[in-house]
């Protein structure tokens, strides 16, 4: 069950359409699926806005198809990361609706409902080339959370002008994510930039005295522009998950009218002051 679903349910019984006694059956299922090697969590949609996500390495295909037809069969959207083809192609051979995101690595198929209407304001930037299937894992996510993805691709330091001229893109995000490998500054300069969050995602891209990506992970996490945070390395899917959280909550009102001691808002509020004529 995820929200849209407990939301009909609740008008169900508030209009009479749905009696107590169904409510109370459907609430009294499972919200943990025992599948031996597995136990799927079916009421996390419920309470984090999106089903439980499935690690693709260490599991078998069969392992993965089965816990694909347990989500679909449920009505959740399934996102399989960090496998290959023949992965899909067990999937697909079950779930013809299955899509196969070769740069991000990753197999997603939708549930089968209409779905709202996806929010704007994440961007996804990646500073070289080899930096794209982790960027793309984390648009990946982000869309199938619901969000309205822009990618802008290969804007690393080397050549800040290419970064500059996207200056407007970055202006107008909400949230953006900066996967940078090599010395990783690329989160780093976007975040002096900008007014929105920025999450950094160090890569594993990079030559022999950065080994694995720590160079660039302990150049983010040492970033001197503050407020700036990072994931683990290559954790592209982290990054998605957590700008998609940033980019759910409403949009903020404060700046631009303050509400006043006496209840009014105003755009220029004057300063409040106490009796004595005072400011406080």
């Amino acid at each position: 069950m995820d929200r849209l679903e407990m939301r009909r349910l609740l008008k169900g019984v508030r209009s009479g359409r749905i009696g107590v006694a169904e409510a109370m059956d459907r609430l009294r299922q499972a919200p943990v699926e025992e599948m031996g090697f597995a136990a799927l969590d079916l009421h996390r949609a419920l309470r984090r806005g999106f089903p439980e996500v499935v690690f693709g390495p260490g599991k078998t295909i069969d392992q993965v198809v089965k816990i694909v037809d347990h989500l679909h069969r449920a009505r959740q959207t399934a996102l399989v990361t960090r496998v290959g083809p023949d992965v899909f192609e067990a999937v697909a051979a079950r779930h013809p609706g299955a899509e196969y995101r070769h740069a991000a690595r990753m197999v997603t198929l939708r549930a089968g409902r209409n779905l709202a209407k996806p929010r704007p304001g994440i961007v996804v930037l990646s500073a070289g080339t080899s930096d794209i299937p982790v960027a793309e894992e984390a648009a990946v996510t982000a869309e199938m959370m619901g969000n309205l993805v822009q990618r802008v691709y290969d804007v690393g330091v080397a050549g800040l002008h290419r970064l500059l001229s996207h200056r407007k893109t970055l202006m107008g995000a909400r949230v953006i994510v900066a996967v940078a490998g090599m010395e990783g500054a690329l989160p780093s300069v976007v975040s002096g930039l900008t007014s929105c969050p920025v999450i950094g995602v160090p890569t594993s891209v990079g030559y022999g005295v950065g080994p694995g990506g720590q160079a660039a992970l302990m150049a983010m996490l040492n970033s001197c522009s503050s407020g700036m945070t990072v994931v683990n390395i290559d954790n592209g899917f982290g990054a998605g998950c957590a700008a998609s959280l940033i980019n759910r909550l409403p949009p903020s009102r404060m700046g631009k009218q303050l509400r006043t001691r006496a209840g009014k808002i105003s755009d220029n509020p004057k300063p409040l002051t106490n009796r004595k004529n005072q400011n406080i």
